[in-house]
Formats: C-alpha cells, structure tokens, sequence
C-alpha cells in the first residue's frame, strides 16, 4: 500500500484532474458512471489504495474488478449499468 507522503497530489481522471478532495465522501455515495471512472482513476494513479478503496467505500474486489472491466470493455458509458440489469445478467449466466 502506497504511504501518504508518496501518493501524488493530482492524477488524471476522466473529466480532469483528481485530487483527495474530489473524491466523494465514504458515506451516502450513489455510484453514477463518472463517479466510479474517477475512483478507478484515483486507484491506477496512486491517489488512494485498492484496499483503502474497498474499506472507505464498503466495496469488494469483485465489485471494482467488474467496473474496471466495464471501463476497459465499454468505457465510461458502459459503467451506467442499473441494479435491474445487473439481476437480468446474473440471472442469464446462471440459468446458462
């Protein structure tokens, strides 16, 4: 994990530069597409760590590991995915 005195100030996310402050608040956070592209942004430039990610925002691997595939797959368009289709997904490849 990264120490705070090695973390840069700013990395590029995806409308512009992110710093600590743009990242949002660990509590109530409603995850629209850009949010979630910001927060993957943060991780790959070093501003906060996957494990402090997953602990600050109660986030599992497996859940950024699917936006990041998401993003890579799709881009950010790709991260607007609703609950709905997400249940209609995983019910497919279930049955399947």
């Amino acid at each position: 994990m990264l120490e705070f005195r090695n973390r840069p100030a700013s990395v590029p996310g995806p409308v512009g530069p992110l710093t600590v402050d743009d990242l949002p608040s660990p509590t109530g956070v409603y995850w629209v597409a850009r949010r979630k592209a910001e927060l993957l942004a943060a991780i790959d430039g070093g501003l906060i760590g996957r494990d402090e990610a997953c602990t600050r925002y109660r986030l599992s691997e497996e859940e950024l590991e699917g936006w990041r595939r998401t993003l890579d797959r799709a881009g950010i368009p790709g991260l607007r995915i609703t609950k709905q289709q997400q249940q209609r997904q995983r019910t497919a490849r279930s049955a399947g």
